[in-house]
């Protein structure tokens, strides 16, 4: 296993036990290098021949730095760099795991394809992003209904798919989910 990410500058920066905006700057791959305890690669060495499978982890980050959904929802740009990630995975028909928002990732650079980011309407309070179904199946893919606990697979494109944090749920249903979607990444693998 090896970590990437992107040797760009981070859309912003929030003080998370505040709940807002920081007044600084940060490198996604320095704040990644601090995460993975500076095991970490630029996202653009990464060569799909080395590697059996990719997952993408999940998070405001994605949405924010990895591509533009946060700012421009379905009509956001993708990374260079993660686009080209994911269409050399996709090329040598090698799976994707993507969880929490990054299905959209999928659903901007693959049309056509099946991706869950839980479910289409905010059950209970539990879904409120529920609207980025909708979203994903305007982009022309389809969206798959699932619990928190669950994954899709979409079989013919080798990706697949979990809600992780998109839904309001207790820590460990989101981690039984986040394991049958890399379960699901090695079995294709």
């Amino acid at each position: 296993v090896k970590i990437f990410a992107p040797n760009i500058e981070q859309r912003d920066v929030v003080n998370h036990l505040k709940g807002s905006p920081a007044e600084e700057k940060r490198n996604v791959l320095v704040e990644s290098a601090r995460l993975a305890r500076g095991n970490i690669q630029d996202l653009a060495e990464l060569k799909a021949s080395e590697f059996d499978a990719v997952i993408f982890p999940g998070g405001f980050g994605v949405a924010k730095n990895l591509c533009s959904w946060a700012v421009d929802g379905k009509n956001c740009t993708v990374n260079e760099h993660v686009n080209s990630t994911l269409q050399a995975f996709h090329s040598a028909k090698k799976p994707i795991g993507l969880c929490c928002i990054s299905p959209v990732l999928a659903a901007k650079v693959f049309p056509g394809c099946e991706v869950t980011v839980g479910q289409d309407k905010n059950i209970d309070g539990r879904f409120p992003d529920a609207e980025t179904a909708s979203a994903i199946t305007e982009l022309g893919c389809k969206h798959i209904c699932k619990n928190v606990n669950e994954s899709h697979v979409d079989k013919a494109n080798k990706i697949v798919t979990t809600c992780a944090f998109m839904c309001k749920a207790p820590l460990h249903e989101i981690f039984d989910g986040i394991g049958t979607m890399v379960q699901e990444v090695l079995k294709l693998a």
